[in-house]
């Protein structure tokens, strides 16, 4: 990537910042993010495939064990360093950026790297001292299993320095998305998918063996993909340097503004321990749900996490001029065109969860037994895909004016919902499913809560056009939805030409031209049902030539 010499220039002369982006600076720039993360997906599918099939699920300990160890530093990057620091340091950063200049704002950053990075460090010292005493709080059902609870200390000790890595690596990439550049911030994710992924082909050994690759490729990958994100802002012509943390006004500002969402999050996060826990009394319960789990994580992080990262500087810019109409604008755009592609992704998965997970991951030690479970979770999550990505539209409604109590009270309720509803279905029998249905219940209820909320301050009401088009996009959805319904039912129909031809891979491209086709089929109904035109999309790339 090549630097401009007024960027090269900007750390010297701090010219004032650029202009926001024109409308549709949304859908370029997300088009940009989700592109990358795409290419981001698929890595890591290729690396869940593997895991799944070195590591198995029900058959053996390492499986639990291992995700485990990939979710507990996740859990505080959520909590701090994606979350709440995020929320509180992109609106501020591009607040400076806009009204003071480029060293200023660069300022900010690094007085806010250098607090972040010690903090994280200060968390991963004293986890990796506590480790086994916070296992038996995280994982209850692991005490019986002996074997299984010694290795997720283990590995969790390994993988907990993955922490202050991705704090440096995600403030990093608030400062390149302020700045208008999405290429290495949705490019530093493939760098963990592709160690990973050559961590577990190389290391040929039983599921424990793998399970200990695995772990130690998270530990390199997080510090590839800080290096990573160091390096673009480096090219970016960002002056963020290292340093001792100060508690500086900005920074005093950033944290106080950060501590609602730290504690919202932190709720969010309570959802995930619940869930955790009562999965770990299952064995391979923990590896179903974390299976499911990435697999409608895909639409969430295509869409909702895209359109969000672009959707809040972008905001912030507007508030910040007071330019209501481009308020306005920015949400209509980002909450139809996430619509557009959440709902087909919605009910594609609630169609033929097992079409899916089987064709994905039955193989090796992942068995038809664990396909079927993981199914199960799959459905319960699919009713609630709308729900996430929904949250990473509205949410920036918000932070943008920096309000991070609102969205943290949100959370809260949501807790309750899903805490009350995880124990009372997981203890009524419906397993991990069970799991799966709470989480979906308590995500509608925080996008519902913040919908409304907007609504009723008179900050965000969809405009008529744009409730026209969700009314017509979620017709579309449910034709497709029965379409892929038939799929499912009639998959050895489908299959069964197909294995005639091939010896091995019938259902996998069986599964990959269902998709095909229920994308075409989609895409003809949004211009049957005219959610979409013609002459929109030639405008739309007009305006995208002129921006």
């Amino acid at each position: 990537m090549t630097v401009d010499p007024e960027i090269r220039a900007s750390a010297s002369t701090n010219p004032p910042a650029p202009e926001p982006p024109k409308q549709g600076g949304v859908m370029k720039s997300s088009a940009i993010f989700s592109g990358l993360t795409l290419v981001s997906r698929l890595a890591g599918f290729a690396r869940d495939i593997a895991v799944t099939a070195f590591l198995g699920a029900s058959a053996g300990p390492a499986a639990d064990a291992y995700n485990t160890a990939l979710s507990f530093p996740n859990l505080f990057r959520r909590i701090f360093a994606e979350g709440a620091f995020a929320a509180a340091f992109v609106p501020a950063y591009a607040r400076t950026l806009k009204q003071k200049g480029e060293a200023e704002a660069d300022q900010v950053a690094t007085d806010a790297l250098a607090t972040v990075a010690v903090v994280t460090l200060i968390l991963t010292v004293i986890a990796q001292l506590a480790m086994p005493w916070l296992m038996m709080g995280i994982n209850i059902g692991f005490l019986d299993d002996p074997a299984r609870f010694r290795l997720a200390v283990i590995l969790t000790q390994i993988t907990m320095p993955y922490l202050p890595c991705m704090a440096i690596a995600a403030l990093l990439s608030g400062v390149l998305n302020a700045r208008g550049r999405f290429i290495v911030s949705g490019a530093y994710p493939i760098a963990m998918n592709l160690i990973m992924l050559a961590a577990l082909l190389i290391w040929r050994g039983d599921q424990v063996q793998a399970a200990y690759a695995a772990a130690w490729s998270v530990l390199v990958s997080g510090v590839a993909q800080a290096g990573l994100c160091w390096w673009g802002v480096r090219r970016a012509g960002a002056n963020v340097r290292l340093s001792m943390p100060k508690l500086t006004p900005a920074v005093k500002a950033i944290i106080i503004t950060a501590i609602p969402a730290a504690i919202g999050n932190s709720a969010t996060q309570i959802n995930v321990f619940i869930s955790g826990n009562l999965a770990s009394f299952v064995d391979g319960g923990r590896t179903w749900l974390a299976t499911a789990d990435r697999l409608y994580q895909l639409p969430l992080g295509l869409i909702g996490v895209a359109i969000g990262i672009a959707l809040l500087p972008k905001l912030s810019s507007a508030i910040a001029s007071e330019d209501r109409g481009q308020e306005q604008a920015s949400m209509d755009e980002a909450l139809v065109l996430s619509m557009a592609l959440t709902l087909p992704a919605a009910a594609a998965i609630m169609a033929m969860p097992l079409f899916l997970i089987d064709g994905l991951f039955t193989r090796g030690e992942f068995l038809a037994f664990d396909a079927q479970n993981t199914a199960q979770a799959l459905l319960q999550f699919g009713w609630g895909v709308p729900a996430f990505v929904l949250i990473r539209v509205l949410a920036p409604g918000f932070f943008a004016r920096q309000d991070t109590r609102t969205p943290m009270v949100f959370a809260l309720v949501s807790v309750a919902v899903n805490a009350a509803l995880a124990i009372t279905l997981f203890s009524l029998g419906w397993g991990v499913s069970g799991i799966a249905a709470a989480t979906s219940a308590a995500a509608w209820t925080n996008a519902g809560l913040l919908g409304l909320t907007l609504f009723r301050r008179d900050h965000y009401r969809p405009g008529s056009s744009a409730v026209s088009r969700l009314i017509r996009i979620g017709i579309a959805s449910a034709v497709l939805g029965a379409v892929l319904v038939a799929a499912q039912v009639y998959r050895p129909m489908i299959e069964a030409p197909i294995a005639a031809l091939t010896e091995h891979g019938a259902k996998e491209i069986a599964l990959v031209l269902t998709t095909g086709v229920g994308g075409l089929v989609y895409l003809v109904l949004l211009f049957l049902t005219r959610a979409v035109t013609i002459g929109e999309i030639k405008g739309i790339l007009r305006r995208e030539r002129r921006a």
